[in-house]
């Protein structure tokens, strides 16, 4: 009788929806919760998110773009703030009167359009000070139900409002209202948002936008990328910064539209994305500068040499049209051109800001301030120059050993030239030399540990570059600012991956299972060969039943 029991309590339990009834809403609508079983918790920060087994976006490499977006708006919100304290008593008395309130009086109002488990608005809510309502925006209901779980397991109900609504539609919606901070961290490429998005971002307030499809930004696809961006990608070392810039010029460029200009605070490349904090101000007038911080890049097709070509050049208050300044043919190896762009050409951050914001960090609680900390070190001390060449790629066209980084700094500053590595690549030369210096280090390193030039054609790079009179007396003896304070000090500037896989994931899915994860791919290893072999039998097997039957048809034949 026991054993029947059991039998029957385990068939029910299975039998068991994902969902069981709890209690009834207003409208007499039943409110399901999840199951525990079904439920695992997800800690990052101080918040903590329940995810069920529904196809809902979860991605934990994401923790730094998050721990960085905080330190960010917690700096943003405080200035906010700081603003209004500085308010002249006067113009608030007006308001008053007028019955009209200060924008951000009672807090900052952000709007994370695609927001998935809302991990990241909860944890906006539970970290950043200053708040006063965070819309966590999807379009999909599976992941509306896991924000609404999300908000009310955080307890941030006071601060955090849910909206199941396409993102565009949102932001189009609250235009006249408006938002202090839009936050756009979409799968692939933010293009479609930001039409909307600048439009809905109070003067003065900020975008926070972030573009994973670097395939594309990086070169692989140029024509994908002038349909998505507008601009043509190029193949270089200096890819990364260059996707950076294609993407500050598409914002501006959609800012410039609703007579709005933007002003980089923080431009970065890490991982497998890019991330960018702008602030967008209205004004026509200096809407105008854009044409000036815009430009063309041209890329030798022998050399790699990179040049910049402005498409327009601002002197004191006037604007002129500028003469080509590129030959067509590489001074430097007589080779032809690749012309990519436009691309921002202005500053990629705000190094005031960035300097305030190392200091802010240490008054937060972050899982990833120690890289945090390294990455914003090394941007503070990026000089303003626009991309930048790899040393072991500039000494691999002349076929001969590359330096160590602490020589080739040396002789560019021991020239007069500034230099400084860029965050995106730690072998970066991030100089404001011209190409021909560049060149001349690399002759000089070239006499001190010569190669075989009997081996190069009359026509290759590396044979016209070698061949060319050097111009500079190069000193490869160690300076005193050829080491950073960065690499100096031992800060985390460009660490490992902490996991395999390490990358953007699949779109809308849960990377939480790791096991199912991993059984899948071993599922799928070695998909095309077995299916090959598979093809091969069969073609094998046809072949002797083919065989058999005309056997069988010849000696059929005999018999007759």
């Amino acid at each position: 009788m026991c054993f029947y029991l059991l039998r029957l309590l385990k068939y029910i339990k299975n039998k068991l929806p994902l969902f069981r009834i709890i209690s009834m809403d207003d409208d007499g609508q039943y409110i399901k919760k999840p199951r525990f079983e079904d439920v695992k918790n997800l800690k990052e920060g101080e918040a903590e998110i329940l995810v069920t087994r529904k196809n809902v976006f979860y991605n934990p490499v994401q923790e730094f773009n998050r721990d960085l977006s905080i330190a960010v708006l917690s700096l943003f919100a405080k200035d906010q703030q700081n603003a209004i304290d500085q308010t002249n008593s006067k113009s608030v008395a007006i308001n008053k009167s007028n019955n009209k309130s200060c924008s951000t009086c009672g807090g900052i109002t952000i709007l994370e359009a695609l927001s998935a488990t809302g991990l990241r608005s909860i944890r906006y809510a539970k970290e950043i000070k200053g708040i006063k309502e965070i819309i966590a925006n999807d379009i999909s209901a599976e992941a509306v139900k896991a924000i609404n779980l999300n908000i009310q397991h955080n307890g941030v109900e006071n601060l955090v409002k849910s909206s199941h609504e396409d993102a565009t539609m949102v932001m189009y919606q609250n235009r006249r209202k408006g938002f202090h901070a839009v936050d756009l961290d979409p799968y692939g490429c933010p293009s479609t948002f930001l039409d909307a998005a600048v439009q809905c971002v109070v003067n003065g307030g900020i975008l926070l936008v972030t573009a994973t499809d670097m395939a594309v930004l990086a070169g692989n696809s140029p024509e994908t990328c002038y349909v998505k961006y507008g601009a043509i990608s190029l193949k270089t070392k200096s890819c990364h910064e260059m996707a950076l810039r294609i993407l500050l010029q598409h914002i501006a460029s959609h800012a410039g539209r609703y007579g709005r200009y933007i002003v980089p605070l923080l431009s970065i490349s890490v991982d497998f994305y890019i991330r960018v904090f702008v602030k967008v101000f209205v004004s026509q007038l200096q809407c105008k500068d854009n044409a000036s911080k815009t430009g063309l890049v041209y890329q030798c097709t022998g050399c790699e040499s990179l040049s910049i070509q402005p498409l327009n050049v601002k002197k004191s208050v006037k604007f002129h049209k500028p003469h080509i300044s590129i030959d067509q043919l590489c001074k430097h190896c007589k080779h032809k051109h690749y012309v990519g762009g436009p691309i921002w050409i202005g500053p990629l951050h705000d190094q005031e800001f960035v300097s305030r914001l190392l200091c802010h960090i240490d008054d937060l609680k972050l899982g990833t301030k120690q890289r945090i900390k390294g990455v914003l070190t090394m941007i503070h001390e990026e000089i303003d120059v626009p991309l930048y060449y790899a040393a072991n790629r500039l000494m691999s066209i002349v076929k001969c050993s590359t330096p160590p980084m602490l020589l080739f700094r040396s002789a560019l500053l021991n020239a007069g030239y500034n230099v400084s590595y860029s965050h995106a690549n730690k072998l970066s030369i991030k100089t404001d030399a011209p190409n021909d210096v560049v060149w001349d280090i690399v002759r000089a390193w070239e006499k001190e540990h010569p190669i075989k030039r009997d081996k190069f054609t009359s026509d290759n790079p590396a044979l016209i570059i070698l061949n060319t009179p050097s111009t500079l007396n190069v000193s490869f003896t160690i300076h005193p600012k050829a080491n950073p304070t960065s690499r100096r000090t031992g800060l985390s500037r460009f660490p490992e991956n902490p996991a395999e896989n390490w990358g953007p994931g699949t779109r809308a899915t849960t990377i939480i299972d790791t096991v199912t994860t991993e059984s899948k791919k071993i599922k799928n290893q070695g998909k095309i060969k077995r299916k090959n072999k598979n093809l091969e039998e069969q073609q094998i097997e046809n072949k002797d039943y083919n065989e058999k039957t005309s056997i069988n048809l010849i000696s059929s034949n005999q018999d007759t």
